[in-house]
């Protein structure tokens, strides 16, 4: 597969191109900034592009007969909800024109509370303490987008509650809307695996437009 990746250089985005090109993909790294030279690894399945997220000229032109499936994995701090829904909308637009499939990486927030399916986890204080509601909100805000915008072929993907980096073990249970959590009732997953969840989506696309993924410890089942 051809597979752009819009904010190649973040934490989630830079464990996708990775991924995608130790599998054998043609890797489109997009980003403000793209890492070039010696120092950066250069891999001859990764392409750096300079990009910026809010001109949709320059990414039609980055997208055009180079890319198969655009994952959207932006983040700002402190969080910018416009700039959030922005460059979702934008990316959509273009894939809309072009016929490319989207996955964007999202917010928990946009998750429903598992043992509450009327209850957002955006505003469950168990899960979200007040100081991350606005990150929340961004998240569920970029979710409405999708949702509403007529591009047919996207999927959205909110982390469990917690991530960050960690190893690569390649198991983890897959869910749709709702948070999941470990047996132990932790809600998490390393970047390495929810990188390696994303191109297992994309190599082979599930029915849900919405989905979820948690950290499976290989003894345990593959499914709840």
């Amino acid at each position: 597969m051809r597979i752009a990746v819009l904010g190649a250089t973040g934490m989630v985005g830079s464990r996708v191109v990775t991924e995608a090109a130790a599998r054998g993909h043609r890797v489109l790294a997009l980003s403000r900034k793209p890492e070039t030279g010696p120092e950066s690894g250069a891999r001859p399945e990764v392409s750096p592009v300079a990009v910026d997220a809010q001109d949709e000229e320059a990414l039609r032109e980055a997208l055009t007969d180079t890319a198969d499936a655009v994952v959207v994995a932006v983040r700002t701090v402190p969080v910018d909800e416009d700039f959030l829904v922005g460059t979702t909308r934008r990316v959509l637009d273009t894939a809309a024109r072009l016929g490319i499939r989207v996955l964007v990486v999202g917010g928990a927030g946009a998750l429903r509370s598992p043992g509450t399916r009327d209850l957002l986890i955006a505003d469950d204080p168990a899960h979200v303490p007040a100081g991350l509601r606005p990150v929340a909100a961004a998240g569920i805000a970029q979710l409405r987008t999708c949702e509403t915008h007529p591009h047919p072929d996207w999927t959205y993907l909110s982390p469990p509650a917690h991530l960050e980096p960690g190893p690569r073990t390649g198991h983890y249970r897959r869910g749709t809307d709702t948070l999941l959590t470990t047996p132990d009732g932790h809600s998490w997953i390393s970047t390495e695996d929810l990188a390696t969840a994303i191109l297992d989506e994309l190599e082979s696309p599930g029915p849900d437009r919405h989905i979820t993924m948690v950290h499976r410890d290989e003894r345990q089942p593959a499914k709840p």
